[in-house]
């Protein structure tokens, strides 16, 4: 076969570079068909506590559950969100930071995502802040929790 750049002759390369488009296309649709809302993979069984709950508690309850995040409610409304990361930090800045409360080292005002959202505007929205786990809304009303773990084992089935 004649080099890629001699006249005349198309290069296996060139002729794959023309069709990959198409093929491109056709796995995005097969992709995009497959994939499902974060209504459809989120987590319903919700750890929640207090502002006022500890760091301790709020640790012991998470590993309890194996859960990396707890949501922080005062009443039905989302306050903030309590992470493993949040719990090192914290004990790493203050040697008595396991009596805190969480609300002085939770995320306030987390970034959320509807529940008719897809499954990869959540990811892209938890890659482009830095976290692991995104709240569900429905309407003002917190509905479930997604995390990139969720978000994985769906994209093995």
């Amino acid at each position: 076969m004649a080099p890629s750049g001699s006249h005349g002759q198309v290069s296996p390369a060139a002729i794959v570079a023309r069709h990959m488009p198409v093929r491109a296309r056709a796995t995005r649709r097969v992709i995009m068909a497959a994939m499902k809302t974060v209504g459809e993979i989120m987590s319903t069984d919700l750890i929640t506590v207090e502002p006022s709950t500890t760091v301790a508690e709020a640790a012991t309850l998470m590993g309890a559950r194996h859960v990396g995040s707890a949501l922080v409610m005062e009443g039905d409304n989302l306050s903030g969100i309590f992470t493993e990361r949040d719990i090192v930090r914290a004990l790493a800045a203050h040697f008595d930071a396991a009596r805190h409360p969480v609300s002085q080292w939770m995320t306030t005002e987390p970034k959320t995502v509807g529940l008719s959202a897809s499954e990869n505007e959540a990811l892209d929205i938890m890659l482009a802040g830095g976290f692991r786990h995104l709240p569900v809304m429905q309407g003002d009303t917190v509905a479930g929790i997604i995390s990139m773990r969720d978000v994985s084992h769906h994209a093995e089935e």
